[in-house]
């Protein structure tokens, strides 16, 4: 996926006359980076170089915990983990995406946790198992893009992560009902109108009462892991005058070990 910038423009719409509707001249702002002038020309990418005596030969992944490794050491990328989760509905084709956390990586794929029971992203997977996730390191002007199938990790192993989050994350967890709407209460609360957010204030001290005294408290049924397992891995490093480097790893079959076989690919910017 290239990664496209523009300085900011400006688009004239056509004057519309009717004789029953008169328009006067509209200006849409179409406003995108342009560095740190108006009007100015957009950054160039100047931080690195990606050639094929760069990159693992054999094992993506490999290379995957190398990048990572490099971005969470340099002091430029906050929060490697952080990653763009994408989703698409069928038959619909439409698309959703959402930013979750990167947990685990491990030779079967990408392991993130979330809600699994009335999320968007349930209602997806249960018609489409295809998903991506994307990484944009801007620090080091790299992002990697990963597609592939994903499957819910078993109970015992969602169990092993959810005992490792701080009890108000739990708690958070069984409370939530994940994109459901919130209708806002009759009534002033401290003064001030509800706009939604009593019910679920109120679904939390529920979850307190049921917990209460308790420091073991199981995972949800409809929440949990789920691992991204690859098909394809493009590792993109950004590159003056937009013409990046790119190169990605498909999935080509599995070895008598069960480890798989990738093809390694440079692809035009």
């Amino acid at each position: 996926m290239a990664l496209h910038s523009a300085s900011r423009y400006f688009i004239p719409i056509r004057q519309v006359m009717s004789s029953n509707i008169h328009c006067s001249l509209l200006t849409a702002h179409l406003v995108a980076p342009a560095g740190k002038e108006t009007r100015g020309q957009a950054e160039q990418f100047t931080k690195g170089v990606l050639t094929r005596s760069d990159l693992d030969q054999t094992s993506p992944i490999r290379l995957f915990h190398n990048w990572f490794d490099i971005a969470q050491q340099s002091g430029l990328v906050t929060h490697p983990e952080t990653c763009c989760l994408s989703t698409a509905s069928l038959p619909s084709g439409r698309v959703s995406s959402r930013i979750v956390y990167l947990k685990e990586l491990d030779d079967e794929g990408f392991v993130i946790y979330s809600n699994f029971g009335t999320s968007k992203k349930a209602r997806d997977l249960a018609t489409n198992p295809w998903a991506s996730l994307t990484f944009w390191w801007e620090g080091l002007e790299r992002q990697v893009r990963v597609e592939g199938q994903a499957s819910r990790l078993t109970r015992e192993e969602s169990q092993k992560y959810f005992d490792t989050r701080v009890r108000g994350s739990r708690i958070g967890a069984w409370s939530s009902r994940q994109s459901q709407v919130l209708k806002p209460v009759e009534g002033d609360t401290d003064g001030e109108k509800d706009d939604g957010r009593r019910v679920l204030d109120e679904w939390v001290r529920e979850t307190e009462k049921r917990f209460e005294g308790e420091e073991n408290i199981p995972v949800p049924d409809f929440w949990g892991g789920l691992r991204i397992i690859p098909e394809s891995i493009e590792f993109w490093q950004g590159r003056q005058n937009r013409l990046h480097d790119r190169f990605v790893y498909d999935k080509k079959n599995s070895t008598e070990r069960g480890a798989p076989e990738w093809t390694l690919e440079r692809l035009s910017p």
